[in-house]
């Protein structure tokens, strides 16, 4: 990294970067900067907050757990320590991480948020610009850009009817940490994914009254089988029978084991909840205890919300709630269109246009990590993946400028 008129990077305005530009230190972007570091490819890490992976430091509850074993969540090179418990939790998570990081030496560049990156056709070049709290403005130019900022960057907050007048706490789920402070209340929780399903169930466990919404339909599975995770099972099954057989397999085991869950108010979809994954990208619910609840009418499942009003909730069928406070569960989305000037391989929500396996390269050295709506293992091929293709140019790259010198 060579910065231009001989300054110190920091009071800089323009930096050559002689390598790529990897946009987020989540584990996406620390997965990509590890691959670099085994093949000796120097490149820089802008990181818009003041650590890595910000998504789990900060805008995750404290209860949580990886959803899946840790065999399909560690990242390239590094296993998680054997002493983890199957299903590491967060703050082992984060641990891991920072090891990570240590191990293969990275560190971003913190607290510099990408206000735009382009490619400038004349130059041939990306140019990305940063700003920091302080107001300094950095360029980084590069061959390479990396978009590492991932699936879950910005909270989705709905317009939903009254919602400003309703007068009592509005949060969404990245702010919730524990249903303590919940004791006693009415809470309703929107959102019946991952999310909503688990801030139900610690609000429960914490003695609050959670009301949870299901507007549309959702699978939830149980999280093992037979003492044996569902999506090992699943990607076992996978090796051998097609993935219409596997889903019909994993609703039959569903049925055994949960038993009957519509008659709870939470309809099934009528597509796979593997085939919902890849065609739409919509997780399953993997059940660690909420149904219970939900049995027990601990959690009360309501439909759809109509409006609003001080204090009220009324749903599409007509009744009404009195509660105190409100959980969005209501997701997250990428941020690629608010800062990258491309419209050709990303899509306007913010993943790429192409789908998986090829969704990790685009033209001119654009790359992407962590869209494919595979989790952490999915991120990890990508990553492993474009350090090779990257790898494979820069040392061409070298070969073309020595062979230019050698004939002067």
């Amino acid at each position: 990294m060579v910065s231009f008129n001989g300054q110190d990077l920091f009071s800089s305005r323009c930096v050559w970067v002689n390598g790529p530009v990897i946009v987020g230190a989540g584990p996406s972007g620390l997965a990509v900067g590890a691959c670099l570091k085994e093949q000796g490819i120097p490149f820089v890490i802008l990181e818009k907050s003041d650590c890595i992976a910000s998504l789990w430091q900060k805008k995750t509850y404290n209860r949580l757990k990886l959803h899946l074993p840790k065999q399909f969540c560690q990242l390239p090179k590094f296993p998680f320590p054997q002493h983890y418990p199957e299903y590491p939790t967060k703050k082992q998570f984060i641990d891991y991480l920072e090891s990570y990081a240590r191990k293969f030496d990275i560190n971003p560049m913190f607290n510099e948020r990408v206000q735009f990156a382009k490619y400038d056709q004349i130059c041939k070049l990306w140019r990305v610009k940063t700003i920091s709290p302080n107001g300094l403005e950095v360029e980084y130019i590069c061959q390479w850009l990396v978009v590492a900022t991932g699936e879950n960057a910005e909270k989705v907050v709905p317009n939903i009817e009254g919602l400003k007048e309703f007068g009592g706490e509005v949060i969404h789920a990245c702010d919730y940490k524990s249903g303590e402070k919940f004791s006693g209340k009415k809470v309703l929780v929107v959102g019946c994914g991952n999310s909503g399903m688990e801030v139900s169930l610690d609000l429960c466990n914490h003695n609050a009254q959670p009301s949870l919404v299901c507007r549309s339909s959702v699978h939830v599975l149980p999280r093992e089988i037979f003492g044996k995770s569902i999506f090992e099972l699943a990607m076992f099954m996978m090796k051998w029978l097609p993935l219409w057989l596997v889903d019909k397999t994993l609703l039959i085991l569903t049925w055994f084991i949960l038993g009957n869950i519509e008659k709870y108010g939470l309809k099934r979809p009528k597509i796979g909840p593997l085939e919902l994954k890849n065609t739409q990208g919509k997780t399953p619910v993997l059940d660690i205890g909420a149904l219970e609840k939900i049995r027990s009418r601990k959690i009360n499942v309501v439909p759809g919300i109509k409006r609003f009003s001080c204090g009220t909730v009324e749903l599409v069928n007509g009744e009404k709630l009195k509660i105190d406070s409100v959980v969005l569960a209501t997701g997250y989305c990428s941020n690629v269109p608010f800062w990258l000037k491309e419209s050709e391989f990303f899509s306007k929500n913010g993943f790429p246009k192409a789908p998986f396996p090829n969704s990790w390269k685009g033209k001119f050295g654009l790359y992407a990590v962590g869209f494919t709506r595979r989790g952490l293992s999915g991120a990890s091929a990508d990553a492993i993946q474009i350090a090779q293709d990257i790898t494979k140019a820069y040392n061409e790259d070298i070969m073309q400028k020595k062979q230019k010198i050698s004939t002067l």
